[in-house]
């Protein structure tokens, strides 16, 4: 192959600006349209280095000569066949031409042309990865509506849809994911879904989860024996601590200090709400010591409760940076899984006959009953222990093993109806709890939330059943909203009462309702035995008095 052929198959298809290069145009005879013939013949001719050669056909400036009409319409018919052959030239040399630089892998394009080329690439890269991005949106913000998975705050991970992805996505321990699965825990439920990611950590069932792992942990009952077990001159140590915050402040309040918590990493704060309380009630001032004693510049604070207390969301914007919160459904609402009712049962002797009825028609245990104080719940352990159910009753004036011993035959199935205060609602999880009754009305939607919760967990079905009077009309709207947004029936005629202001709200959770005492037995026989009870202890009185005079 010579120069020319390579420059012929080079220029296959390209046009000269003759308007740019008019000199140039001029010198090698280009775009001059007074005489026909062929320009593959003209570049034949041509020498691209400086010289001219001649061409055969191609008339110059001194060959001006005229011919005849028939010699011009011969010439011109030649130049129609010699024009149509250098197109079908033109057309194989470009198809030889792509076709050696497909198999060379070489594309002969201009700069522009490759600009474009380069561009096009680009936007089809940033669709490409843009679209997958918005796939990966979708779907996480599918698992999140699905689940009613709200979120905020900054650089949020993703929800994880099982367990196995911690592995993927974390790099877990295996023989701690091995655990939660032994543990019975197949799916994460939806605050552990978003919680675990954000956490990266697991706190519940501890002691079942960490087993073969090498986490050292210990439960606080008493915590004299253990500041003598983990106190600073002990050699045994431990990596999670469960305890109450009273039992924490006695160690710190020792001197020196029993325990100390300047290298904890994570402190985890259940039933927030509530030890977030003011008051004689709440927690508040020894969470904020405990709070002061955690000075490591690692330490990550997480809280978790069944409802969201407006103090606490105060307290955590103030004080801390970063916050994420994580909510499940609607703020302080009850679980879709659980049916609730409302009963009227007109007076305090209707709630009496109203649960002897539940119990002649029959109910499916474990069932958990919640009433106002402890002398309640000890009147109506008396009414109920002869209708031939397996009933007991726990409260904070038995002993430690007693209330032990009623839990552990609760969750066994020895016990059917566990009578007990509101208290319990949050101490306890007491798994597969068909029926929950509301004895004694509620005094705020939030304990009704923490109530009722007792039912209905891990996405098992259950039933709570609200006993109220005319007495509780104040409290019934907040409450009857709570039913509402469930999804559960409410009478049309609560909808319309007023809804308390904040202050006799406040003033009704300090100071609940006076009720009538629990008790069948007439007043006169109630009267009746208070009055032997009086001439018993005089008598006795009189008799100790005799005795000390005699000595």
């Amino acid at each position: 192959m010579d120069v020319h052929d390579l420059f012929r198959r080079l220029g296959a298809g390209a046009k000269f600006d003759t308007r740019r290069f008019s000199a140039d145009a001029a010198r090698f005879q280009i775009g001059k349209r007074k005489y026909d013939f062929d320009s593959s013949e003209v570049l034949q001719g041509l020498d691209f280095f400086g010289n001219k050669k001649s061409v055969p056909g191609v008339c110059g400036a001194s060959q001006t000569h005229q011919k005849p009409q028939n010699e011009e319409k011969k010439e011109e018919s030649l130049t129609e066949r010699k024009r149509e052959q250098s197109k079908k030239k033109r057309k194989m040399m470009t198809s030889e031409i792509t076709s050696q630089e497909e198999g060379a892998t070489i594309q002969w394009i201009s700069s522009v042309e490759a600009k474009i080329e380069d561009k096009k690439v680009q936007r089809e890269r940033k669709l490409t990865s843009g679209k997958l991005e918005h796939l990966r949106k979708e779907k996480i913000n599918f698992l999140r509506n699905k689940h009613k998975i709200h979120v905020q705050g900054t650089d949020l991970p993703d929800p994880i849809a099982t367990f196995q992805q911690l592995d993927q996505e974390y790099k877990i321990n295996s023989r701690l994911l091995q655990n939660i699965l032994d543990a019975g825990f197949q799916m994460p439920t939806p605050i552990q879904m978003q919680a675990i990611p954000v956490m990266l950590h697991i706190h519940r069932e501890l002691i079942k989860i960490s087993g073969g792992t090498g986490f050292r942990i210990h439960m606080i009952h008493k915590a004299a024996v253990a500041a003598k077990k983990f106190g600073p001159t002990s050699s045994k140590k431990f990596d999670i601590l469960v305890t109450t915050p009273n039992r924490l402040i006695y160690l710190l309040k020792q001197d020196p200090p029993g325990i100390d918590l300047t290298s904890v990493e994570w402190l985890v704060v259940d039933e927030s709400d509530k030890l977030f309380e003011d008051g004689k009630t709440g927690f508040r001032d020894q969470l904020a010591s405990i709070f002061l004693a955690c000075t490591s510049h690692k330490v990550r604070r997480a809280m978790f409760s069944a409802t969201f207390a407006y103090d606490v969301e105060q307290w955590c914007k103030l004080n801390l940076d970063n916050v994420i919160s994580v909510s499940i459904g609607a703020r302080n609402s009850a679980v879709e899984t659980v049916e609730q009712e409302l009963l009227f049962v007109g007076s305090e002797t209707g709630k009496l006959l109203a649960m002897r009825e539940l119990v002649k028609k029959g109910f499916n245990p474990p069932v958990l009953v919640f009433v106002q104080s402890i002398e309640r719940a000890k009147e109506l352990f008396h009414e109920l222990i002869y209708e031939g159910i397996n009933v007991d009753v726990i409260h904070a004036e038995r002993t430690q093993q007693q209330r032990d011993n009623t839990v552990h035959s609760f969750r066994a199935g020895r016990i059917w109806v566990l009578i007990c205060t509101a208290l319990l609602a949050r101490g306890i999880d007491f798994k597969g709890v068909n029926l929950v009754i509301n004895y004694d009305f509620p005094t705020s939607s939030v304990e009704y939330i923490h109530r009722i919760g007792r039912t209905g967990r891990a996405g098992n079905k259950g039933k709570a059943i609200t006993f109220f009077t005319e007495d509780d009309k104040p409290l019934l709207r907040s409450v009857a909203n709570v039913i509402q947004q469930a999804g559960c029936p409410v009478p049309e005629y609560i909808k319309g009462f007023q809804k308390l202001l904040s202050k006799q709200k406040k003033k009704m959770i300090k100071k609940p309702l006076e009720r009538e005492s629990i008790s069948t037995t007439p007043k006169c026989f109630l009267e009746k035995a208070k009055d032997k009870r009086k001439k018993v202890t005089g008598q006795n009185s009189k008799k100790k008095v005799a005795l000390e005079d005699k000595s």
